[in-house]
């Protein structure tokens, strides 16, 4: 594998919260002055390019793509655009994930479902129902990831306690979004079935 490939691949999963030059020297084994000439070259490849969407930013040696200042525009509008639609099978998983399981991390996120969840959690933040809260207290401090009231009110609920019990059986990566409905579903058909034995009126006795 070409190294510089190596490093843009861990600067892409390592999405919003970036990769630090000693984590890059930790995962590829290569010195640090070698993959800061390979920063360099990525940096200058994206400046040149103008077909290229993507910049290559650094902060206290965190590295961390991402897309350049004159889309911001768009960028927006394709994070606010969803507000107006349903919630996706993949937006539906990632929040059963955090709701469940928080705080955690990105990564965390990501080991559980197998596949990259940087844009789904850009999504869900920009629509207000998850949000940053606090840095985990490991080297690269990423950032952990909890659900808003937003949240609670967009599924009908009061407190988190309120999240319906799943099967004790089921694995974390079995956590989908079908699953994460049919509970608050039949949690909802409970409640409201409750709420109407409660209102139901007392027979008279004459």
């Amino acid at each position: 594998m070409n190294p510089l490939a190596e490093i843009e691949g861990l600067l892409f999963i390592s999405g919003d919260e970036g990769i630090s030059l000693d984590d890059l020297a930790k995962v590829t084994g290569y010195l640090k002055p070698a993959i800061l000439e390979m920063i360099a070259q990525l940096k200058e490849k994206y400046q040149q390019d103008e077909n290229c969407a993507l910049t290559l930013l650094d902060s206290d040696s965190v590295y961390r793509l991402a897309t350049k200042a004159q889309l911001a525009d768009v960028m927006q509008h394709y994070f606010e655009e969803p507000l107006t639609t349903p919630l996706t099978q993949t937006l539906l998983e990632v929040l059963a994930i955090v709701a469940y399981k928080q705080p955690l991390t990105r990564l965390e996120i990501d080991e559980i479902r197998g596949v990259q969840s940087s844009g789904s959690l850009q999504k869900l933040t920009a629509r207000g129902l998850v949000e940053t809260h606090g840095r985990l207290a490991v080297p690269g401090r990423p950032f952990l990831y909890v659900t808003t009231p937003a949240f609670l009110d967009y599924f009908g609920l009061t407190t988190l306690d309120e999240l319906p019990e799943l099967d004790k059986n089921l694995q974390p990566e079995d956590l989908d979004g079908d699953i994460f409905l049919r509970a608050l579903q039949s949690r909802q058909m409970r409640k409201e079935s409750l709420e109407n034995e409660d209102g139901k009126t007392p027979k008279s006795n004459g």
